[in-house]
């Protein structure tokens, strides 16, 4: 079984023996769940971690690079060594992955590797036209063929996992991030969404071949939608408008396969997102069954304390509890 194969049948694995997970309705699961060897390893696997190995592998942190590889500060380093780290952020190149995964599976106690995420948004060496101008086009062939060229080169250079598509509607042109999604309209949304998580995952979501990545949806849920277009504003709106304008491409997204869901930033009806259980547990697990992980949008959880709903402590805990991985 190749890095990636490992990687993600392994975390998904993990979450899929969560009490939450074993909760939801049951739907087609990834192999990896059902595969009762893969289950006594996993079981085995947590029956041996702490619980502050449990609650590091939640981490994923940033970490820059130069050409000679990835520049890890003291405390990255060391609990990467500790076994302390699920995943990490901005670091590509096999080079650089290659010198991280190595500190994971050697030189951590139970030898978990990491997870290696980056922005792929349109195109990864290869840059294609933003979002909004792919969308334009019409031309959902087009747009799967450059989520499949962007898999290729990601793959290539050492990473597990894109954070894409950003199927967020947006109708007011105040917002800046609207460059990044499909536009306005839903079905077209829906239709560009199931094509880019086609691209980047392959036929059949096969994350065992080496040239298929897993996609992140982004960013749940509407964050399109906030007040006056002000990035992280709230977002006031009815459970019918929710339905029938803004949640239809993320709906398209999970019935695609989507291996990941990534938290937005904004708050919904009063409730940050990222703390939302309603919305990460109740409609995306229930509702949808949705069986992947869910990870945060950059630093979500610490900012949830600008909302003033808690201290760090506090929407640290609120966010796992709605559902956070």
């Amino acid at each position: 079984m190749n890095r990636l194969s490992r990687t993600s049948s392994l975390l998904l694995a993990l979450l899929s023996l969560s009490p939450l997970a074993q909760a939801q309705p049951k739907k087609a699961a990834p192999a990896s769940t059902t595969d009762p060897k893969m289950k006594t390893f996993i079981d085995g696997l947590m029956a041996k971690m702490t619980q502050e190995e449990k609650i590091g592998q939640l981490n994923l942190v940033s970490v820059g690079f130069d050409v000679t590889g990835p520049v890890v500060s003291k405390d990255v380093d060391a609990n990467i060594r500790k076994g302390l780290v699920g995943g990490v952020f901005n670091t590509y190149t096999p080079i650089a992955v290659r010198k991280l995964q190595e500190m994971a599976i050697k030189e951590s106690r139970l030898h978990i590797p990491l997870m290696f995420g980056y922005d792929v948004i349109h195109g990864h060496r290869t840059i294609f036209p933003i979002p909004l101008g792919l969308s334009a086009s019409w031309d959902l062939q087009a747009i799967e063929q450059s989520a499949r060229i962007a898999a290729e080169e990601s793959t290539a250079d050492g990473l597990d996992w894109v954070f894409s598509p950003m199927v967020d509607i947006a109708r007011d042109a105040r917002w800046g991030r609207i460059s990044e999604g499909g536009g306005e309209d839903p079905y077209l949304g829906s239709r560009i969404a199931e094509a880019m998580v086609r691209g980047y995952q392959g036929p059949g979501n096969d994350l065992t071949k080496p040239n298929t990545v897993m996609a992140c949806l982004k960013h749940f849920a509407l964050y399109g939608a906030a007040e006056a277009g002000r990035d992280y504003n709230t977002t006031d709106m009815s459970r019918q408008r929710m339905y029938n304008e803004y949640l239809p491409p993320y709906k398209a997204a999970i019935d695609a396969g989507v291996g990941s869901v990534m938290s937005s930033f904004n708050d919904i009806n009063g409730t940050p997102a990222t703390g939302n259980k309603w919305l990460m547990t109740d409609l995306l697990r229930r509702q949808w069954g949705f069986r992947g992980f869910v990870v945060t949008d950059y630093t979500a959880i610490n900012e949830m304390v600008a909302h003033g709903v808690g201290n760090d402590a506090q929407v640290s805990a609120m966010a796992l509890n709605a559902g956070i991985d």
